[in-house]
This record gives structure tokens, C-alpha cells and sequence, in this order.
């Protein structure tokens, strides 16, 4: 019996001291909290963009976010930092990209869309070719803009939050490229 209770014991230490668990969804693996500044961001959801009726696995997306929330356009508005992480989970032609990129940017951004053309094609302009297992990261600052990081490489900011909001407003707005990524991101899924 006192074997059996040594495990028990060792049993509940691992659990205390193990890590959060990491939010995992088709294969990627995201951590619970990051930091970005010096400021703390929790994972607030993950989703998986699928394509075509096929329904073809293209990327999971995790939200961090400052505090939790499920509000979309809440998120969309606010000035706090938060970031979109993009994880390839098939490789995606450039040209697919830009394509996706420009839709999404007309449908979201709508009469404003003028304001953003040029941050649109600068934007374009990052994109490559990505492989599986490729990431995008998007950090979207109060009062610089959005970074913009493409394997580990920095490629530059997209400035203004007119632009923050068009962004977040691809995954998080009333034309999402699916209602299933939506609501992962937003913590429903």
C-alpha cells in the first residue's frame, strides 16, 4: 500500500506543477498566455479555416487577447493590443493569398475600403509562398498599428486602427470566412 500511495502523491506534484494546458486544435499547438510588450495576452480561442466544400484544412487561428471575450465587434473596436496567429496547415501559393487578402479587405473594410488600398497592397506585398507548418503573426498596438511577422520575420507595421479594425474584422466581422473559425476564435467552438 505504500507504493500505491507514493504514486497517488507523485501523481498530484506533476499535476500542480505541470503547465496550463496549451490550446490544440488540428494538430497545432498554441500556449494559453504569451507576452507582448511586457503585457500578459491569453489565448481566447482557436479555429480552423477550412476551403471549398471539400472543406480543406487551410490554417488554425488562435486570438490573444488582454482579458477573455466573446463579444466580436467589442474585440474589433478595442484599442487593446491583441494578436492573430495563423498556423498553415497546408502550404497556400502566394497568389491564393493576395487573392484572399483583397476579398476579405473589400468585404470587411466596405465604404472605407479607399482609406485602405495602400496598406492592402503593402500587405500583399509580404505575402510569399507559405508552406505547411508556416506562421503569420499579427499584433495589432494601440497607437502604431499592426505587425506584421511571416516566419519569424519581421516584415513591418500597417499603421492606423481603421486598419487594426479591418484586419480583426476578416475572422471576427459580419463575413468571416466561416462561422465555425469565427466562433473558435471568440471561445464558443
Amino acid at each position: 500500500m505504500k507504493t500505491a500511495s507514493g504514486i497517488w502523491w507523485l501523481l498530484l506534484v506533476v499535476l500542480l506543477v505541470a503547465p496550463a494546458a496549451a490550446g490544440e486544435l488540428a494538430g497545432v499547438v498554441l500556449p494559453d498566455t504569451i507576452q507582448i510588450d511586457g503585457r500578459p495576452l491569453v489565448l481566447n480561442g482557436m479555429g480552423l479555416r477550412e476551403a471549398t466544400f471539400l472543406k480543406v484544412d487551410v490554417y488554425v487561428a488562435g486570438l490573444y487577447l488582454e482579458a477573455k471575450s466573446s463579444d466580436a465587434s467589442g474585440i474589433i473596436r478595442s484599442e487593446q493590443t491583441k494578436r492573430i496567429v495563423m498556423t498553415f496547415v497546408r502550404a497556400v501559393s502566394r497568389k491564393d493569398l493576395v487573392k484572399a487578402w483583397d476579398e476579405s479587405f473589400r468585404e470587411t473594410g466596405g465604404a472605407s475600403f479607399a482609406t485602405l488600398k495602400d496598406r492592402v497592397a503593402t500587405l500583399d506585398s509580404w505575402m510569399t509562398d507559405v508552406p505547411k507548418g508556416a506562421v503569420m503573426t499579427f499584433t495589432f498596438r494601440p497607437g502604431a498599428g499592426v505587425s506584421v511577422e511571416i516566419q519569424g520575420t519581421a516584415k513591418g507595421v500597417l499603421p492606423g486602427s481603421d486598419f487594426g479594425q479591418a484586419l480583426f474584422g476578416v475572422w471576427l466581422g459580419a463575413s468571416p470566412p466561416s462561422a465555425e473559425l469565427k466562433d473558435g476564435l471568440l471561445g464558443k467552438g
